[in-house]
């Protein structure tokens, strides 16, 4: 069977020619209304009809149609005519605000102060768009209310342009080329005209630069800047995400100037003390290359002592410097399976920044007292001048304390009693923070495996007992520095986590009763989720409920307000331990140090005039970016790996069941696609929507949200990144 990589349906798209367009003829009346009312609104002075045709881009057989539509909308006084001036009627609400835009065409607008205040987006119409695309800062008029209540808007004026240039996927054509977004956002694609192609190949991935926006009756127009190379390879892949994201490949040279004047710390002076004495370590993956946190367990009669060591991003970073700016507009580190984007430059990042073993570095250390059931008793802070005595790794550790590896735990000896002691802390504060209602979900995460420009394989991440260890002392010790500042009722970016939306609860539990799941009686709570995860705990459809039950909950973010972590069942919660990689965790530094100074509160952002509101809601976003760039590049590497496999066999589970098909996860590889029901054709299929199945009228047969199913690979849709199956029958 062929493999389809790019499918008819983004072929079919237009060829926009480089020319006045002559407009469609077969506008109807409303669209052609809502054209008229935007183009009047959004005028200062009245205009006549042949001045909207023009505008519009109207054909003069449509003269009639103009007419017609002008009459009846003066007769429903939408429209005001004097002489042979036109002016709309009324001066409808105007707002400003940014465009999100949706695969399907149509968009929202979160008008400018409203997502602060949690105010509802105001829902855009495709033919009310007018060639606004996604990011776009707009001025919007509400022109009414949808059937559910929303606000609905016309856009008036495109204030400012966010995509300016497109990657995607080169087609040549006998009148130049087209380039089809990698974008499924942009509902359109780019006319490139004969000599502006930069002698790009046909099915080359590139990247245009739009020099004409065009209009609502034609497409934009541009030219090719860089041409990527071959989109089957894993590197071409990923530079598109980078592209599509509009990620941060180099730093700014006066940030890179900055980090190179830089000098490390080698001595304990003014307020650091010196704890290069202390056994610390750190534990991270193999691949790591930026160790941000190290910390060491001493046992004590009444209990446990528990360093966690932070590298000291304040001391380097100061507020306002060109590396402070830049760390700030990434927001995070973003991880890719060949590179990393770090929100530092390198001389920070991976180098006087890192705890690396044997060095003297400057860190942030959280000194906590436990007694002897893991109850945290004291706690303390210093800057501090440390040594790591070991860079251990993950697969070490768990070799040390699950394994009982003999030769691994003598190569080791020394660090071996401290790190069995850490172990005993890690498993009393996971119990204590279990008996509270901290949720645990097992999700593992995907791992892509590359050999060159080859996907090789996708698989299941490890996660070993380690892996416990140092979630455990990190939690505990964000916790502590996020009670101490709100006692100290000094300003900083929690981390929170907000209550469930009732309504996808409501939803949750018709899936987990259709999977089986038995829910509790009890009152709607951390602890409530706790024991549904506990019931599905290595059942065969873990991975669903743990899955399902996590997108019931409120996505967590930053905000100077504390309301409390729902998801760890803690009062008090923000993130501390990696200022390397988190810009939120460097403000928690410059609190910290405030307080153990006493001095005057510095600037926590590049900005004094941004206030934490809007830091939290910008460093939100960032999070919220770099979650969407790595499940984007998932589904890239997905259909890489696929690409060659079109007819092949796989075994997978029923992850979500809808009017239009079955959604599956195969085995292992947690790569997703979609059984369309048009694919179903051994019989005719009723969906069940409380019981979540899909019921053969004629044979009867069942398939069930969490049912494991064989299927065959049918489609790899690269461009659109998605896979399509049909089930497999013998």
């Amino acid at each position: 069977m062929a493999k389809k990589i790019f499918p008819s349906r983004r072929r079919s798209r237009p060829i926009y020619k480089k020319r006045r367009p002559s407009g469609p003829r077969g506008k109807d009346h409303d669209h052609l209304q809502a054209s008229i009312l935007t183009l009047l609104t959004g005028q200062e002075k009245p205009l006549t009809a042949d001045e909207i045709a023009n505008a519009l881009y109207l054909h003069h057989t449509q003269s009639s149609l103009l007419r017609k539509t002008l009459g009846q909308m003066l007769a429903a006084g939408t429209l005001l005519k004097k002489g042979k001036l036109f002016t709309a009627a009324d001066k409808p609400e105007q707002l400003q605000g940014t465009l999100d835009l949706t695969s399907k065409g149509f968009g929202f607008v979160t008008p400018e102060g409203e997502q602060i205040k949690g105010g509802k987006d105001v829902y855009i119409a495709q033919q009310n768009l007018n060639t606004a695309g996604p990011g776009d800062t707009v001025l919007i008029a509400i022109i009414g209310s949808t059937s559910r209540g929303r606000r609905e808007g016309r856009v008036l004026r495109i204030m400012h342009r966010a995509v300016t240039r497109i990657c995607g996927v080169y087609n040549l054509t006998a009148v130049g080329g087209q380039v089809l977004p990698d974008d499924s956002r942009l509902p359109y694609a780019l006319f490139i005209p004969q000599g502006e192609d930069l002698d790009a190949q046909d099915g080359m991935a590139v990247v245009a630069e739009i020099t004409h926006y065009g209009s609502q009756q034609q497409g934009p127009t541009g030219r090719v800047t860089e041409v990527l190379g071959d989109p089957r390879q894993a590197g071409v892949q990923i530079r598109m995400a980078i592209q599509q994201f509009s990620l941060h490949e180099q730093f700014p040279v006066a940030a890179e100037e900055e980090a190179s004047r830089l000098l490390p710390v080698t001595q304990a002076q003014g307020d650091r003390i010196d704890l290069r004495h202390v056994l610390h370590v750190t534990i991270d993956g193999e691949d790591a290359r930026d160790f941000d946190d190290a910390i060491c367990v001493e046992r004590r009669k009444d209990g446990f002592v528990l360093y966690v060591s932070i590298a000291d991003v304040g001391f380097y970073v100061q507020p306002g410097s060109s590396i402070d700016q830049e760390a700030y507009l990434r927001g995070t580190s973003i991880y890719l399976p060949d590179r990393v984007l770090p929100m530092l430059p390198e001389r920070l990042s991976n180098d006087l920044c890192s705890l690396m073993p044997d060095t003297d570095r400057p860190a942030f250390t959280a000194v906590l007292e436990f007694d002897n059931t893991g109850q945290r008793m004291a706690e303390r802070y210093h800057k501090s001048l440390i040594r790591s005595k070991k860079r251990l790794t993950y697969t070490t550790v768990n070799q040390i304390l699950s394994d009982h590896d003999q030769e691994v735990r003598s190569a080791h000896a020394e660090l071996v009693p401290m790190l069995e002691q850490a172990n005993h802390l890690a498993a009393l504060l996971n119990n204590h923070r279990a008996r509270r209602g901290s949720l645990d979900f097992n999700l593992p995460e995907p791992v892509i495996s590359l050999q060159g420009d080859r996907v090789v394989n996708i698989s299941q991440a490890e996660r070993y007992e380690a892996h416990l260890l140092i979630e455990a002392f990190m939690l505990a010790a964000n916790e502590a520095v996020a009670e101490s500042l709100s006692k100290a009722k000094l300003p900083v970016l929690y981390r929170i986590h907000e209550p469930p939306d009732p309504a996808k609860l409501e939803t949750f539990t018709d899936a987990a009763h259709a999977l089986g799941i038995h829910t509790p009686r009890s009152a709607m709570g951390p602890s409530w989720f706790a024991q549904i995860i506990a019931q599905a705990k290595h059942s065969p459809s873990e991975y669903i409920v743990n899955s399902l039950l996590l997108r019931t909950l409120q996505q967590a973010r930053y905000s100077p307000e504390n309301t409390g972590h729902f998801g760890l069942a803690a009062p008090y919660y923000l993130h501390f331990t990696s200022p390397i990689r988190r810009y939120p965790d460097l403000i928690a530094h410059r609190v910290l140090q405030a307080l153990l100074t006493g001095t005057a509160e510095q600037p926590l952002t590049p900005q004094q005039k941004t206030d934490l509101v809007e830091a939290g809601t910008h460093l939100s976003q960032c999070e919220r970016k770099a979650i969407d760039v790595e499940r984007n590049i998932h589904a890239r590497c997905s259909a890489l790996y696929l690409l060659d496999q079109v007819g092949n066999v796989f075994t997978g589970i029923i992850s979500g069941v809808s009017a239009s098909g079955l959604y599956i996860m195969l085995d292992d590889s947690f790569i997703s696609g979609m059984i369309p029901l048009s694919s179903m054709t051994d019989d005719y299929y009723l969906y069940d929507s409380r019981r979540y199945r899909l019921i053969g009228e004629n044979r009867h047969q069942i398939y069930q949200l969490g049912n494991r199913v064989h299927v065959r690979l049918d489609r790899v849709d690269l461009l659109d990144k998605q896979l399509s199956f049909s089930p497999a029958t013998d």
